[in-house]
């Protein structure tokens, strides 16, 4: 029996929440978040902030997934019978006991780390519960998606907000100003991500699916994407130029926008599945590269002046 359960979850991490691709880049993201802060104090991170921010952290973008399933079990039910949710493999209830199990470890985090970080928990958790009631305008959002892609996005910079908190507020400190640029960054990097993973080839688009490609229409959706990776790169140059690594970071920056620039020409003129892929693999390039700029190396590598 027990074989079998770890079966049915082990298949449904793979398709839905895969461990190592999402473990790897929230590893680096919340890695990021205490390493900035600690950068913007000059001191040396707590080695328990960077542990208790990588498993919060986790479990939000795990209770994320699992808010989208309660989110789109009718739709998928009817448009994509074969998630693991609406063929049966996993259930809601199983789901939902899930996402209560994995709050009661972040509140045990919390608590075992700084009471303060309690109560910011509690504000990420507010938030994602009005995300999954679409914040009572479900109609309003449906036929406007810009504003839904960005009323969702909001979650990132506060989730980015907790893990900086593991590092500054358990110290006792205010929230540092130059934070903020951080923030911005996380939230207009997000949109790299969201966007670039719902751009498909015409043959890969799915009735009842809203991608972006369909929503905006191909060509457009391209074009979002390389102007949200442009305003990324701005809003990561001003977070880095706090911690003073913006020269290394703005040649990666050119490195990476060339990548960008060529993907998105050669989709545009051949949007086929591989280059839909291209650019769902160069989003999540992007946002390693970019939190791995912005806390990880000039933590470890500190000797590249300020521009």
């Amino acid at each position: 029996m027990l074989r079998i359960m770890l079966k049915r979850w082990w298949i449904y991490q793979q398709e839905r929440f895969p461990l190592l691709q999402n473990g790897i880049l929230i590893l680096v993201f919340s890695s990021a978040t205490v390493f900035y802060s600690a950068l913007l104090r000059d001191r040396n991170p707590n080695s328990e902030a960077i542990l208790v921010a990588f498993t919060t952290l986790f479990l939000f973008f795990l209770q994320l997934r699992i808010i989208d399933e309660f989110k789109d079990y009718d739709d998928d039910r009817r448009y994509r019978p074969y998630r693991p949710v609406p063929r049966g493999l996993i259930d809601l209830k199983e789901l939902g006991t899930l996402g209560i199990f994995s709050a009661g470890i972040q509140l045990y985090l919390a608590y075992s780390l700084c009471i303060d970080l309690a109560i910011l928990l509690g504000f990420v958790w507010v938030y994602m519960l009005l995300m999954s009631q679409e914040f009572f305008i479900k109609p309003l959002l449906k036929t406007h998606p810009v504003l839904y892609l960005v009323s969702h996005n909001l979650i990132i910079p506060l989730i980015c907000l907790y893990g900086t908190a593991c590092d500054w507020l358990v110290l006792g400190k205010s929230l540092p100003l130059e934070i903020f640029w951080f923030l911005v960054a996380s939230s207009s990097t997000g949109l790299v991500i969201e966007i670039g993973r719902k751009i498909r080839a015409p043959q890969d688009e799915e009735v009842g699916v809203e991608t972006y490609s369909v929503l905006w229409g191909r060509d457009n959706a391209v074009l979002v994407w390389c102007s949200v990776i442009i305003l990324s790169s701005i809003t990561s140059y001003f977070a880095a130029e706090q911690i003073g690594f913006s020269r290394p970071f703005g040649f990666l920056v050119f490195v990476l926008g060339t990548g960008v620039s060529l993907i998105a020409y050669v989709f545009f003129n051949r949007p086929t599945r591989k280059g839909a892929k291209l650019i769902d693999t160069m989003s999540a390039l992007w946002t390693l590269s970019i939190y791995l700029s912005l806390g990880i190396v000039p933590f470890f590598v500190p000797f590249f002046p300020p521009l």
